[in-house]
């Protein structure tokens, strides 16, 4: 029996089996300009890996607004300037409470952060940290995550 192909390749050759990407809204959360320019990261949940605040979108606002909510669960961003147009988008693969994986699309909103606080959901769960863009690319595993940090 021939082995398995990997997941990636099986989309290239049966991309009529291709699952759809589930959309998700992310933050890119900064501060500072110019050579200052640092970026805020989160660690998930499940596996501890770097990650921007993100989610999936809520019925009752906009995606930026979804994005910006996610940021303050995730990270405790309580004030900020909220670009509402999106600056990319990147795909991943989100493994979900019953173990599934689901492949996702996140669109990122950028927000420059005013000002964080210790104390809000998500504060026991993950750790964050200041980076500047450079660095937060050598963190991250998802390629387009990469790029779009590359270019902030």
């Amino acid at each position: 029996m021939p082995p398995m192909l990997k997941y990636a390749w099986d989309e290239f050759v049966f991309p009529m089996f291709r699952r759809p990407r589930r959309a998700q809204v992310a933050a890119l959360c900064y501060r500072g300009n110019g050579d200052e320019k640092e970026v805020l990261l989160i660690t998930s949940r499940g596996t501890g890996r770097w990650i921007l605040p993100k989610g999936w979108l809520m019925e009752d606002r906009p995606a930026s607004e979804a994005a910006a909510q996610e940021a303050w669960e995730e990270a405790g961003v309580t004030k900020g300037n909220l670009n509402e147009t999106p600056v990319g988008a990147f795909s991943y693969d989100k493994e979900l409470e019953d173990g599934a994986i689901a492949p996702c699309e996140a669109t990122v909103f950028q927000l420059k952060v005013k000002e964080l606080t210790d104390d809000f959901p998500e504060a026991n769960e993950r750790n964050r940290t200041w980076v500047r863009p450079d660095e937060a690319v050598k963190m991250v595993n998802e390629p387009g995550l990469k790029k779009l940090l590359r270019n902030f």
